[in-house]
């Protein structure tokens, strides 16, 4: 879903430290303008300006505006502290592909190549989505027992909606609060105070759609 100081509170919930930097060796000679799209889809989904990335990562904005226009190729060091500083991890830039899936990467998920985003509060969520940069992000979020998106609900911009697989969520909406088991769905208006946990013994999975993309 960096120092933790980084994130908005009205984004979804705070990330998890995580120190798997590991990334395919070969794809540090393939940083090409599409890690620079990247880059600036996953800053605007978590609302942050270039000022605050810059600020994050001691980047010039310069610089971090020529790396999202493709006009500069970022050194591995500078991708690290950007990473950090977007709470993923270096390999989000560096999906697994096979020459197979190349003309597919803008439209296709293959189920072994998700990436992933952990939090402290218990959450992780699947990025089903090819990218951020499109209008509607899809997502498989799990629960483990007791995770919450947090004590105080928050808003943002759009719409979004969602389907329990397996488990049980708990979802408040405004002054609206409802219990959802296995095959139930939802959906809201995301400038409606909200927030949602797990309050079961099990895991509780979770399709959430989001438009426009928001962390």
């Amino acid at each position: 879903m960096p120092p933790e100081s980084t994130i908005r509170p009205n984004n979804r919930r705070e990330l998890a430290r995580d120190n798997d930097d590991t990334i395919n060796p070969t794809a540090l000679l393939e940083i090409d303008d599409r890690v620079g799209g990247e880059i600036r889809d996953l800053r605007k989904a978590k609302d942050m300006t270039i000022a605050e990335l810059s600020q994050e990562t001691s980047l010039s904005q310069g610089y971090i505006s020529q790396i999202e226009r493709g006009v500069s190729r970022p050194s591995i060091k500078a991708l690290h502290s950007i990473s950090r500083a977007l709470g993923v991890t270096i390999s989000w830039f560096f999906p697994p592909t096979s020459d197979d899936d190349d003309n597919l990467r803008d439209i296709v998920v293959r189920s072994q190549k998700r990436r992933r985003l952990r939090f402290s509060s218990g959450i992780t969520d699947e990025l089903l989505s090819p990218s951020l940069g499109n209008q509607l992000e899809l997502l498989r979020c799990v629960f483990n027992p007791g995770a919450e998106s947090g004590p105080t609900p928050y808003t943002h911009r759009g719409e979004e909606a969602g389907i329990i697989i397996s488990g049980e969520l708990q979802l408040w909406v405004g002054a609206k609060h409802v219990v959802l088991h296995e095959g139930d769905s939802f959906a809201f208006k995301s400038n409606l105070p909200h927030r949602y946990a797990n309050k079961s013994d099990g895991d509780t999975i979770v399709i959430w759609s989001i438009t426009p993309p928001s962390y």
